[in-house]
């Protein structure tokens, strides 16, 4: 039998941590926010709450890593907040603001982001271990929200008729859905050094982005995640020599771009040192 110290052990894992799941929380409930906004017509405030909960989402893991907080509860309940405000919270806010008027259409469209983001999380979390650091397969669920939350606010912002766009708001949404289910190579930035030593410049370029998004803060991440969005079929099609539909959709092995990749960048590697061995001859 287990003596007093196993007991107060095995009582301590199945504790809660309480900071990194406090900001998952907060995250949820602006997720949640943002769909009972949309239901009284306040979209702008619906389309701030998803960013918002995109801060948070962004922080609890990273919170955890430092505190050394991480745990298996507050994996799972993050993917489960993820859904709501990343997948439930955009369809629903841009099905009350442009395509409820579309009927079926409508909804369908909806219903393909909420499902394409359920996938996009349940093959992440599959892929965890294996998946290259350097890159998302697929658009990942905060950047495909921030998309569509994006319009939305845009479109409020600047008093633009959801019925005159109501067919393209219909294709960015089912587009955004399909690309989180995709095999397109989005850049992840974690290998980026965040602690490393930076230039004097760098700091005013980083204030200066701040002063940017500040001026059009609506247009301006817009702008930002529609670019990054387009990146990701730009970034598989330079790195593999022939596209395949198994680059596009489907089921691929997981190194097969990578060794495409490091391929060419050996290569790359291999033309440099020749021709620095002839200029040296």
């Amino acid at each position: 039998m287990p003596n007093n110290n196993e007991q107060r052990a095995n009582t301590k894992n199945r504790g809660i941590f309480l900071l990194p799941n406090l900001l998952t929380t907060a995250g949820l409930f602006s997720g949640f926010f943002a769909i009972v906004a949309s239901m009284n017509n306040n979209f702008e405030s619906a389309a701030v709450a998803i960013f918002i909960a995109m801060v948070f989402d962004g922080l609890d893991g990273r919170v955890a890593r430092m505190t050394n907080t991480e745990s298996d509860f507050g994996a799972e309940y993050d993917s489960m907040a993820d859904i709501v405000s990343f997948g439930m919270a955009p369809a629903l806010v841009m099905y009350n603001w442009a395509l409820a008027d579309l009927g079926k259409l409508g909804w369908l469209a909806a219903f393909i982001f909420v499902a394409g983001g359920a996938l996009r999380l349940a093959r992440f979390n599959t892929n965890l271990g294996t998946a290259d650091k350097r890159y998302f397969q697929g658009l990942a669920i905060p950047s495909a929200a921030a998309l569509v939350g994006g319009a939305v606010w845009v479109g409020s912002k600047y008093g633009v008729d959801p019925t005159d766009i109501s067919y393209l708001a219909a294709i960015l949404t089912i587009c955004a859905g399909l690309l989180m289910v995709s095999n397109f190579r989005y850049h992840s930035f974690k290998d980026v050094d965040w602690r490393g030593r930076v230039s004097f410049v760098v700091i005013l370029l980083v204030v200066l982005a701040f002063v940017i998004v500040a001026t059009e803060p609506s247009l301006v991440l817009f702008s930002l995640f529609f670019l990054y969005t387009l990146s990701g079929p730009i970034t598989t099609y330079r790195s593999v020599k022939k596209l395949k539909l198994e680059h596009v959709i489907g089921d691929t092995d997981e190194g097969e771009l990578d060794d495409e990749t490091n391929k060419q960048q050996k290569d790359s590697e291999s033309g440099q040192k020749t021709g620095s061995e002839k200029g040296s001859e």
